[in-house]
């Protein structure tokens, strides 16, 4: 591990080599590549070079125990002696977990897209349910989100929702979100008080760059109509809503939440690019294991990952057993109770495998 590590505090001091000198400050290219894994490794570095110093300080504060000393200053130097070893464990730690593999796509925005399955209108309640939960996350954490494409029943539900959300490691975050949720509560339409069981999906894909997705214009089909609302009804006699079909994989995105034609085909082209990206993703990882079928890296969109149960104020995640009784909280937003959990697993896994 420590040969590793030095590794990387040597290729941190190449970088600030690298980003001093004139032919790369004046590569806009290198200078971003460079600088992104700089960033990349700095905490790790920074941890590691703690990690030395303490353990320089242990080293000699041992060392001292095998001089002459009086009583009193032995016991202090013994006192020392205690206190940077306890320091040292959980610094290993830290470090093995700043080696594990990361994920490439961590520090990217993220378009989520909310649908709602099994259940008809409850079902799309629960979308607008899951969609607000998401909002008030993103605020929780600084993040900014922003509508594409929505499919309002005009109940308060959403047939389908699809926005995205920018922000410092929402992808680290959100990913986790993949997959079917389950609600289980009465609807206010039922009048003998039984509860239904309804379902919405979640698809979290990471924003896509232009470099990373070649999309060529000639393979894209671009059609214009008037928006309409809840209902059907037109609500914009202008053409502004785009639809976009990428021949060669017959993905096709439409939006029409802005009045401008040419800011509904931007959002419209971001999703697009998403979706391309997180085919070909899914593509190269099942190539590299058939068994592990995966949305951008974690979990099948199929799978049920959580049950929300209103009767019981009762929220379980499936995927490690966990089980909270804190539904309101949850749905305020308050989910790094549940995703803090869900990644110390996923690293517990990982330093298994690694071992």
């Amino acid at each position: 591990m420590f040969d590793r590590l030095q590794a990387v505090e040597d290729r941190y001091e190449k970088l600030n080599e690298l980003l001093m000198d004139p032919d790369v400050i004046s590569d806009t290219k290198k200078l971003r590549d460079y600088s992104k894994e700089q960033s990349d490794i700095q905490e790790t570095v920074e941890t590691y070079r703690q990690y030395k110093e303490i353990k320089t300080q242990y080293d000699e504060a041992k060392s001292m125990l095998h001089e002459n000393l009086d009583d009193e200053m032995r016991d202090m130097v013994k006192m020392e002696v205690e206190e940077l070893e306890d320091q040292l464990p959980p610094l290993e730690e830290k470090l093995k977990l700043l080696l594990l593999p990361k994920d490439p796509n961590d520090d990217k925005n993220v378009i989520v897209e909310v649908r709602g399955a099994a259940g008809g209108d409850e079902a799309a309640l629960f979308a607008g349910d899951l969609f607000r939960m998401y909002t008030r996350y993103a605020d929780s954490r600084g993040w900014k989100t922003d509508v594409i494409e929505s499919n309002e029943t005009g109940i308060g539900g959403f047939k389908e929702v699809i926005f995205t959300i920018n922000g410092k490691g929402a992808y680290s975050r959100m990913k986790y979100e993949n997959g079917a949720h389950r609600v289980q509560r009465v609807p206010s339409t039922e009048s003998g008080g039984r509860i239904h069981t309804s379902t919405a999906t979640v698809a979290v894909l990471a924003e896509a760059e232009d470099v990373e997705v070649d999309i060529h214009e000639k393979d894209i089909r671009v059609d214009t109509f008037a928006s309409s609302g809840p209902g059907g009804q037109s609500v914009n006699t202008t053409m502004s809503a785009v639809r976009l079909t990428h021949m060669p994989t017959g993905i096709v995105v439409s939006c029409q939440d802005e009045k401008s034609q040419i800011k509904n085909k931007d959002k419209a082209m971001k999703v697009l690019r998403a979706r391309i990206y997180d085919k070909f993703q899914k593509e190269a990882q099942a190539e590299y294991d058939e068994h592990r079928k995966s949305a951008v890296g974690t979990g099948d969109r199929s799978e049920r990952i959580r049950t929300y149960n209103f009767p019981q104020s009762r929220v379980t995640d499936h995927r490690i057993g966990l089980t909270l009784q804190k539904l309101d909280q949850i749905l305020e937003g308050k989910l790094d109770e549940i995703i803090d959990p869900l990644i110390m697993e996923e690293q517990s896994q990982m330093m298994e495998n690694a071992e």
